[in-house]
């Protein structure tokens, strides 16, 4: 069965978008952009909440981005050679390939992609991410934590659970980013509600 891997870049003080809604607080560098590229090339299928999908689709629908550089090119090349699942009531249409639209996330069809996919999928957003983790179905917590504290925005790990995690893997890389790399254990439910997708 393939796993399913929640992947995000988080401040070190734990969120992944400041109070203002932005994440543009620190520049990754080549050595970290070309790891995304390699971990994006290892999956075979994205799970992606509205917004998200939304900023990453320019990968797809903006050619000046990967002309920009080698760097860029391979990961426009990657990210669009995935296919894509995205879960939004309020998203009209998709604009890129190989793309399907989902009005609810549904944690038995999930599954079954799991069961049936040739390799990995990642699911990306923090609501989504926490449906995912309540419904015991990430397998993998990936996070790559920026050197910066922001003070409070959106957290990019689930709240309202509590979730053991066993540490698999670690990197450090030149300029201060460190990617971890966790198994979850046990996910225990609170009573706090699911967060509903936009």
């Amino acid at each position: 069965m393939a796993k399913l891997i929640y992947v995000t870049n988080v401040s070190l003080d734990g969120y992944i978008e400041d109070e203002r809604g932005a994440f543009d607080w620190f520049p990754i560098g080549d050595e970290v952009f070309a790891f995304h590229t390699d971990l994006l090339r290892s999956v075979g299928t994205f799970l992606y909440g509205r917004r998200l999908y939304e900023a990453m689709a320019v990968w797809e629908t903006n050619a000046a981005l990967a002309a920009q550089s080698d760097l860029m090119a391979d990961f426009a090349s990657a990210w669009q050679a995935a296919s894509k699942v995205v879960y939004s009531t309020t998203l009209a249409a998709v604009s890129t390939a190989d793309t399907r639209l989902e009005r609810r996330f549904d944690p038995a069809a999930v599954h079954e992609l799991k069961a049936t996919a040739s390799s990995d999928l990642t699911v990306g957003g923090a609501n989504l991410a926490t449906q995912a983790f309540k419904a015991g179905l990430v397998d993998e917590c990936q996070l790559i934590i920026l050197p910066i504290v922001v003070g409070g925005g959106k957290p990019g790990l689930p709240t309202g659970i509590r979730a053991d995690l066993e540490l698999l893997d670690e990197r450090r890389f030149r300029n201060g980013v460190v990617h971890l790399r966790y198994r979850p254990l046990t996910v225990n439910d609170s009573p706090v509600r699911s967060p509903a997708l936009a």
